[in-house]
C-alpha cells in the first residue's frame, strides 16, 4: 500500500534507526552506496546485443533504500569522487570522461536517484508494481539525460538513440523487475523480523 500524506520511513531507516548514528551514520551510508556504485560499474554481465553493467540497478537499490537525500549525497559523493580522477566509472575518469559520451547517464543517475528516492519515501518501494514503476521513471530518466546528451556529441537523436538506448533496452528491462523484485522482498522480510 501507498503512503497516502507526508514520507514513510525508508528501508534503511527500518534498518538501521536515525538516531543510532547521526552524522557518522550518513558518511558510512554515502561511502558505502558510492563504493557500491564504483563496484556495479565494474561488473559485466553478458548480454546481447552488449554486456549489461549493473550501475542503473545499484542507482535504483540506493534511491529507494535511502531516500531522496541520502540517495542524492551518495550520487553526490560518486559523481565527485569520478570528477577528481578515482577509478569509479565503468571506464575512464575525471572532467574530461564525464564531459564525454556518458556525461547524460551519469547526471541521470543523480536525477534518478532523487526521484526514485522521493517515491520510496512516499512507500513506492513496498509491493513489485509501485516498485516496478518507480523503476521505470528512474531508468527513463537516465536514458532520456543520456541520449539527450549523446545526441550533441554523436550529431543527432537517431544516432543517439542507436547507440545509446536500443542495445540496453533488455539489460534496462532485467535491471528494473530485478529491482522490483527485492525492494518488497527485503521490506517483507524486515517487517517480519
Amino acid at each position: 500500500m501507498l503512503a497516502s500524506a507526508g514520507t514513510a520511513p525508508t528501508l534503511i531507516n527500518a534498518l538501521w534507526p536515525r538516531e543510532a548514528g547521526g552524522a557518522l551514520r550518513l558518511a558510512l551510508l554515502a561511502i558505502a552506496g558510492s563504493a557500491l556504485m564504483a563496484i556495479s560499474a565494474k561488473i559485466q554481465v553478458p548480454m546481447y546485443p552488449v554486456p549489461m553493467t549493473m550501475q542503473t540497478f545499484a542507482v535504483l537499490v540506493i534511491a529507494m533504500a535511502y531516500g531522496t537525500r541520502l540517495a542524492g549525497a551518495t550520487l553526490l559523493l560518486y559523481l565527485a569522487e569520478g570528477a577528481v580522477g578515482l577509478p569509479v566509472f565503468a571506464s575512464g575518469a575525471g572532467l574530461a570522461y564525464m564531459a564525454g559520451p556518458t556525461g547524460g547517464y551519469l547526471v541521470g543517475f543523480l536525477v534518478a536517484a532523487l526521484l526514485v528516492g522521493w517515491l520510496a519515501e512516499r512507500g513506492w518501494d513496498r509491493n513489485i508494481g509501485a516498485t516496478f514503476a518507480a523503476n521505470l521513471l528512474g531508468t527513463s530518466i537516465i536514458f532520456l539525460l543520456g541520449v539527450a546528451w549523446l545526441s550533441t556529441i554523436v550529431g543527432g537523436f537517431e544516432k543517439a538513440v542507436a547507440a545509446g538506448l536500443t542495445p540496453f533496452v533488455i539489460g534496462a528491462v532485467v535491471k528494473i523487475t530485478l529491482a522490483a523484485a527485492v525492494l518488497p522482498l527485503v521490506w517483507r522480510l524486515v517487517r517480519n523480523r
